[in-house]
């Protein structure tokens, strides 16, 4: 099993650089339940988080943004940004990882 470098966003704390294996059961466990992924970015990243977590509420963690800075969500519990590639996830680049790194650094839910 190959491993990708991600990262890992915990309600309440600055992001964390974490090296997972690329497997359904390693992204599942890292979010607490199955898996919901989100694509809100233009970058080829994608945000993978428990698909329950609102319901079985998950404490708030970060909003997610519109490109004018309004909420247009809230995501719950763990969550991890992840690297794209044609077929799968993969690791971030090291410019991906800084990006991502800066734009979840505050871990206030409005930030």
């Amino acid at each position: 099993m190959s491993k990708i470098n991600v990262l890992l966003v915990k309600p309440g704390q600055s992001p964390l650089r974490v090296e997972m294996e690329n497997s359904l059961e390693s992204l599942q466990a890292a979010v607490g339940g199955y898996i919901q992924v989100v694509y809100p970015f233009d970058d080829p990243v994608g945000l993978v988080c428990n698909e329950d977590g609102k319901l079985i509420s998950l404490p708030m963690n970060r909003a997610l943004r519109d490109g004018n800075g309004q909420i247009y969500d809230i995501v719950a519990g763990d969550f991890l940004i992840v690297g794209l590639t044609e077929d799968d996830f993969g690791s971030l680049s090291q410019e991906l990882m800084d990006r991502y790194e800066k734009i979840f650094y505050h871990p206030e839910i409005f930030c």
